[in-house]
């Protein structure tokens, strides 16, 4: 097999940022349940000829809105795909209690990327334990990994950090950060990375990854907003947040309810629809139900170590 071709400048190849490749799932049909990886283990894919392409795969770390659930923990998801036998690994947030099921599910050394959304603490709190790791865990140090965020990440994960001068932690043995690619398009292995401004109290983001086998859109938390529907357009999955119940005098520029989420999917063209950031104190199911009556296409509610794949 030819060696992949050497990175551009503003690109990362897999494997760039943390060495080794991820230990990939075994994508079925609508869901399946994901195996245990080891801290520090290795794992190879064998079989891939060059140019072989393996489907996109969804995975669900944790799903509960507004901060860690009673079966889930706060919002982190992966998005992973092989090419040639070669795997690239991007993880979107990593919220309250996220990084313990992060490793459920991939070796943190086998991720290429981390993309934020925003900096609110059920998005990006675990940042911190990932540090830890980095530092003192078995197979320390780590290489710093491409970290995208908004303005200001690395002040406010120092600050989770509890140092007293953010100017004085080493966040940096843990984490690149690189500002989010308003604009234009970053390469990260064989995904390329885009995002949009959407509707939050703070400033918040949308993701989309056009992978080898199409797009999945990430909507951050959001209300309703064009720019969803836009950077959605054409994609595969849209991976939406329902944090609020359908009814009259929503708060504007916060959150989605599940209506507008299967509106956003409507608008945009997607094939499937993935509600998240449910609530602990409200029902998946009803938001699927919302979602459902305004979008005809497939409708899935996550869960914790669900796969979706495409």
């Amino acid at each position: 097999m030819m060696p992949p071709p050497a990175a551009q400048p503003g690109t990362i190849q897999p494997g760039m940022t943390q060495p080794g490749m991820t230990q990939p799932g075994t994508t079925q049909p609508g869901m399946t349940q994901p195996g245990t990886t080891q801290l520090g283990s290795a794992a190879t894919e064998v079989g891939m000829g060059e140019g072989t392409v393996r489907g996109t795969e969804l995975v669900v770390v944790g799903c509960s809105g507004s901060g860690p659930g009673p079966d889930s923990a706060a919002s982190a998801y992966l998005v992973r795909a092989t090419v040639g036998g070669v795997t690239t690994t991007v993880l979107l947030d990593l919220g309250a209690g996220a990084f313990g099921p992060l490793l459920r599910h991939v070796d943190p050394l086998r991720i290429d990327a981390i993309v934020l959304s925003h900096l609110h603490a059920d998005h990006c709190v675990d940042l911190a334990a990932w540090e830890v790791a980095a530092a003192h865990s078995p197979t320390a140090p780590w290489r710093p990994v491409a970290t995208y965020a908004p303005v200001g990440a690395r002040d406010r994960i120092a600050r989770i950090t509890e140092a007293d001068d953010p100017g004085e932690a080493t966040l940096e043995r843990a984490f690149d950060f690189r500002p989010l690619p308003a604009g234009r398009a970053e390469r990260i292995g064989c995904f390329s990375l885009t995002v949009a401004r959407v509707a939050h109290p703070v400033e918040a983001y949308a993701v989309r990854l056009d992978g080898p086998t199409g797009a999945v859109v990430y909507s951050g938390d959001t209300g309703p907003t064009t720019a969803l529907d836009e950077l959605a357009r054409g994609a595969r999955v849209l991976l939406a947040e329902a944090s609020f119940p359908d009814r009259a005098g929503l708060p504007a520029d916060l959150h989605l309810s599940g209506r507008q989420a299967g509106e956003a999917a409507a608008a945009a063209g997607v094939e499937t629809l993935v509600v998240t950031h449910v609530p602990a104190w409200e029902d998946p199911a009803q938001r699927v139900a919302e979602a459902r009556g305004v979008f005809g296409g497939r409708i899935v509610a996550a869960t914790p170590g669900a796969v979706i794949g495409f």
